[in-house]
């Protein structure tokens, strides 16, 4: 299942990714226009290529239009924990993946924090450039560190292990 659903999430960044980048967003990186009926060709034809691998739609569903429908609250959380980086100066694929990331740390929370921040990173690794991981860890940790659900003990787990 856990490679079902890291799939799901390449579907959903694929999909997403590829929506900015017919509607000529690129160079906006905003949210604003946003419609979940206006992805949903995309959507359903990058569903189509891999569903007899993936066991459950609604898992991609609840990412794409989740990030969509949220996207300028999660813009606003990306602003102070990457204030090196203005949201228009962030890779386009890093920036999918940071809403990703956050839709689900922060707005999901279907997942662990620790399983939605690797999985941005694997995503990152996959799809970005030679820092891009980094960036995504640094960004989600940081984000996951000032959010409500933080617990310190997570951080003790990690250098232990």
């Amino acid at each position: 299942m856990a490679s079902n659903r890291h799939l799901s999430r390449v579907v959903a960044f694929q999909t997403i990714y590829e929506w900015e980048f017919l509607n000529n967003r690129m160079t906006e990186k905003r949210c604003t226009g946003y419609d979940p009926e206006d992805i949903k060709p995309v959507l359903d034809r990058n569903y189509a290529e891999f569903e007899k691998s993936i066991d459950n739609r609604d898992f991609i569903d609840e990412i794409v239009n989740g990030v969509i429908s949220n996207c300028e609250k999660i813009d606003k959380i990306i602003v102070p924990a990457a204030p090196e980086w203005p949201i228009d100066q962030i890779a386009l694929v890093d920036l999918i993946i940071l809403r990703i990331g956050i839709f689900e740390l922060l707005f999901s929370r279907e997942v662990p924090p620790k399983v939605a921040i690797n999985e941005a990173v694997e995503l990152a690794k996959t799809f970005g450039g030679e820092n891009s991981s980094k960036f995504v860890n640094g960004v989600l940790g940081t984000v996951y560190r000032a959010s409500d659900i933080y617990e310190p003990e997570d951080d003790k787990k990690s250098d232990e292990e």
